[in-house]
């Protein structure tokens, strides 16, 4: 078995036999991929790591880093906003034909796919590190308010890491620990079973975390994050009653509030953002607009999908603040330019949100429709119709009034983290939206397993289905 840190291939005996005599936990944190042999539990709760707040604090912020930029959350090209994007009906890719992104664009992914690969091993690499800060942290001796706070964000970085394997795997291992023998022969666990596990680790986080942001930039998550992250789940698995509860907390705190103008909500001062990523770098902004902008015609990469742009009515303030064109002697192109800004500034301007209220509201919307409470849904819909400068919803059966919030949450979501392809497959509508797609089977509701990890692992057989 091999452990894979960078590009470099380390025979594993040899590794640990190395690791003896390595006391910085942030070393390991460097690496770019999942262990498939996690590395032994006494290596990672190394007392020189966690003997103070600060080494501590700079684990869990290692981790975030690696989320924002070698994360399946990354604004980058290889996070989901741009493959789920393209995977679905948000993004047509304009790339080379041999590039990773052309196999998702063509729904022809194979187990031996690498962007797949990265999608499982980086994941589960910072749940792993996520693993050792709490192991790490509940053995150290420093201030017990901060060693919860860090406990709470690791609980809160498992569950949410966990809960996006779910979507895009099925079945999947839930890891708690940092025992390399416990996980190199982890099972699948069946989905309800990671629901409950990712719940349990959410309502530790809530208990544990601050309900003032630290700090307040919102760059790490605080007990609302954990609420707004329950909320969606309990969407996700229909419990109408507990999203409904969940979403009112988010909303009506007064950390919180609607950006009635469209150009604030994704600058790093955003009244509505819930969390967001702090950049690389004092003067960055976001990956996202540095992949979405373009100023060239035909796009050298991606551009919106012309379906996308036209579910948008004319009098939609977001298809004309949200999304931008450029036109060329062939034709017109369409960009995501929620992110405006794609170079630097003094100082940065936008972070990488990942959650924000309006999805509270939709969230709402929806639950309280099948809770009967029609005229709460209408209100929780049109709070968004309004910001965006469209007409009110005022009637309708139910099954339209769940139709008008599936279509506003996907010109409300679209590029953001696959909001638009977990919406399809949560609400079986997968074949209905993206059946004229070329390349797109049924089965195309979730990715293979990497037959890398198979291979090492037979415990996460069966492959899932089609592949």
């Amino acid at each position: 078995m091999k452990i894979f840190c960078k590009t470099e291939k380390i025979n594993i005996s040899h590794f640990l036999k190395k690791m003896c005599f390595l006391s910085n936990l942030l070393l390991l944190f460097s690496c770019d991929s999942f262990v498939e042999v996690d590395l032994p539990k006494s290596q990672l709760t190394n007392t020189a790591v966690f003997k103070d707040y600060a080494s501590a604090n700079a684990a869990m912020a290692d981790i975030y880093s690696k989320m924002r930029d070698v994360g399946i959350l990354t604004g980058g090209l290889y996070g989901f906003s741009v493959q789920l994007g393209t995977y679905t009906d948000e993004i047509t890719f304009y790339g080379p034909p041999t590039s990773p992104t052309a196999l998702f664009y063509a729904n022809t992914i194979l187990p031996s796919n690498s962007t797949v690969s990265l999608f499982w091993n980086n994941t589960y690499n910072q749940i792993y590190a996520a693993n050792a800060v709490i192991e790490g942290v509940e053995h150290s001796t420093f201030n017990k308010e901060q060693r919860t706070q860090l406990i709470g964000e690791a609980h809160f970085v498992r569950g949410i890491l966990h809960f996006y394997l779910l979507q895009l795997f099925g079945p999947i291992p839930y890891i708690k620990s940092t025992d390399y023998r416990q996980n190199s022969n982890a099972s699948r666990l069946l989905s309800y079973k990671v629901y409950e596990n990712i719940i349990e680790d959410l309502k530790n986080a809530e208990q544990m975390l601050a309900s003032q942001y630290v700090p307040s930039e919102r760059t790490r998550p605080n007990s609302f994050t954990s609420k707004a992250l329950m909320a969606r789940i309990y969407l996700y698995q229909g419990d109408w009653e507990n999203a409904n509860i969940m979403s009112s907390l988010v909303i009506n705190n007064s950390l919180y509030k609607i950006e009635t103008d469209l150009n604030k909500v994704f600058l790093k001062s955003s009244t509505e953002t819930i969390w967001q990523f702090m950049p690389s770098s004092p003067n960055k902004n976001t990956d996202e607009a540095t992949n979405f902008i373009f100023t060239s015609t035909p796009p050298p990469l991606i551009a919106l999908d012309a379906s996308l742009v036209n579910v948008f009515t004319s009098d939609d303030l977001r298809k004309n603040i949200w999304i931008s064109s450029i036109t060329g002697p062939n034709g017109k192109w369409f960009y995501a330019n929620k992110y405006k800004e794609s170079k630097p500034t003094s100082p940065s301007k936008e972070y990488p949100i990942i959650m924000r209220l309006s999805e509270q509201y939709l969230i709402r919307a929806e639950a309280r429709v099948h809770l009967q409470n029609l005229s709460g849904a209408f209100d929780d819909l049109n709070k968004i119709r309004n910001r965006a400068g469209i007409q009110n919803v005022i009637e309708g059966s139910v099954d339209e009034i769940l139709k008008n919030i599936l279509l506003e949450r996907r010109k409300e979501f679209f590029t953001e983290n696959g909001h638009r392809f977990f919406d399809l497959k949560r609400t079986g509508k997968l074949d209905v939206e993206l059946g004229n797609k070329p390349g797109w089977k049924s089965s195309n509701e979730l990715l293979p397993i990497p037959e890398s990890e198979i291979t090492l692992n037979p415990n996460l057989k069966p492959q899932n289905s089609g592949y």
